[in-house]
């Protein structure tokens, strides 16, 4: 009878040797002599760090830039914010230069303060943009697209529409002056200039507020357009649009409903 062959024997020694041991590494924890310079070593670099941002002079500030600004000035901006130079540059409350500069400049809609390390301290301004403006006294007050009145200045700015607040103390008027307030009429007179066609708005001398229903535009060429409310701006300047062109003319435009319209007038 003929023996094993070689691929069963050398199966019956590897069955016998049993698996090859496993070598395990051990982890050795560090000397204390070793902790003891790391802690070192940190502390040092933490009161490094600490001395470069607070005590010393490479990290302070020593100029304040300003952009964005169009109607109001660098140093406008500067004087508002109360940089205080030569403070740590780590320790600037910008949180506090940005409370300052929009309470003391209405102007101001936002303004980002930021580090501009080692030594600058930069205030990127954005200013509000009257869309319409009151007229009060000689004087005109600009309002913004989210309805704030800003700023009073002694001359009107240009291509802006005057608003006019056409509210009496009876009927319609006075029932939307006591739901909606005046600056609720004032936001929904500049809802309605923010839908007005472009063509239109380069054209528009005022707004004339009766109600929050009864808005209506008056134009430079002394044409007039009911617009009504707010509501459905698009499809009001849709409208619009069409009708001029239909009834070029027409001295009366009324898109109140603007499924409707209606022109009169030549």
């Amino acid at each position: 009878m003929a023996g094993p062959t070689t691929a069963e024997r050398g199966e019956r020694q590897q069955e016998s040797s049993g698996p090859s041991p496993v070598r395990r590494l051990r982890w050795r924890a560090p000397r204390p002599r070793t902790i003891i310079i790391l802690g070192i070593a940190l502390v040092l670099l933490g009161a490094g760090a600490l001395w470069v941002l607070y005590g010393s002079q490479w990290a302070r500030v020593e100029r304040v830039s300003v952009s964005g600004t169009r109607v109001l000035t660098p140093a406008e901006v500067r004087e508002a914010a109360d940089v205080p130079v030569g403070q740590p540059l780590i320790s600037v409350d910008t949180n506090g230069i940005e409370s300052r500069l929009r309470r003391k400049l209405p102007r101001i809609d936002t303004v980002d303060v930021v580090r501009s390390w080692p030594h600058g301290i930069g205030l990127k301004v954005v200013e509000r943009t009257p869309v319409l403006m009151v007229r009060k006294g000689g004087k005109f007050i600009e309002v913004d697209e989210k309805g704030v009145r800003f700023a009073t200045v002694s001359q009107a700015p240009k291509a802006v529409p005057a608003l006019e607040l056409a509210v009496h103390s009876s009927g319609s008027s006075a029932a939307s002056l006591r739901r909606f307030g005046e600056d609720g009429l004032v936001r929904e007179a500049v809802r309605v200039v923010g839908a007005v066609p472009p063509s239109v708005a380069r054209r528009t001398d005022a707004v004339k507020v009766r109600s929050y229903d009864d808005i209506s535009l008056e134009l430079s060429d002394g044409r007039t357009v009911a617009w009504g409310s707010g509501e459905k701006g698009a499809e009001k300047a849709r409208t619009l649009t069409a009708l001029m062109k239909a009834a070029p003319d027409a001295r009366h435009f009324d898109v109140s409903v603007p499924t409707a319209p209606a022109s009169s007038g030549s």
